[in-house]
């Protein structure tokens, strides 16, 4: 039986993706690296730390280190997303189906605490969730499982129990490392991926998820 749901954030609650990917391309072009849009779907789930060293580590060259980088690309995409983004289809629906279920809720995110709670205050939804936790408190972000593994702890539920809600490849490989049962809910550069078969479901949006879809899980 499922005792807990964990929600991914950046792509999933939130349309921030899209942001995301400005504010790197935007940062990297203005130090020296041509990276498209396309380009940053290798590396979408990731920490920002983790996204900037793995493209910095594929060019001989920039005119910035990489701590200047990741500073600037944290600044940019925070200003975007406070800016711009809005809650994800089925975002709320969502979250009041499993509230009305009484269990417990987290977020367990990729995203700097800063930018959750930049997050978590725009959508007004940090009274859904009993934890929210970083992997910028782990020693790697997703795939590995690390920040899924401790959000558990935090909610004291075994992993094996916990529905995680993931809309990234590298966030499916991290839940599944956890042993947690999956759902995807693709961003759209990812929709019919073959690789996506390791989820437990996929859905287009969370406004698919139902009561027979729990039924199904919850087991």
């Amino acid at each position: 039986m499922v005792g807990a749901i964990i929600f991914d954030m950046d792509g999933l609650l939130i349309d921030s993706e899209p942001l995301w990917r400005d504010a790197l391309v935007e940062v990297f072009n203005g130090v020296g690296l041509s990276i498209t849009p396309e380009q940053f779907q290798a590396t979408m789930g990731m920490t920002t730390p983790e996204v900037v060293a793995y493209w910095c580590a594929q060019y001989a060259s920039h005119s910035k280190s990489v701590e200047e980088i990741i500073q600037a690309v944290n600044m940019t995409a925070h200003r975007f997303i406070a800016e711009r983004a809005v809650a994800r289809e089925g975002a709320y629906e969502i979250l009041n189906f499993f509230k009305e279920k009484q269990l417990p809720l987290a977020i367990a995110s990729s995203s700097t605490m800063h930018l959750i709670d930049i997050v978590v205050e725009k959508l007004a939804i940090r009274p859904y969730f009993q934890v929210i936790h970083s992997a910028e408190f782990e020693l790697y972000g997703k795939p590995y499982p690390g920040v899924d593994i401790s959000t558990a702890q935090k909610l004291g539920v075994e992993p094996a129990k916990c529905l995680i809600f993931e809309d990234s490849w590298n966030g499916v490989l991290a839940a599944k490392a956890a042993l947690m049962k999956c759902v995807c809910v693709p961003d759209e550069n990812l929709k019919g991926d073959a690789r996506l078969v390791i989820a437990d479901e996929v859905i287009s949006s969370l406004l698919k998820f139902d009561e027979m879809l729990w039924k199904k899980l919850n087991t």
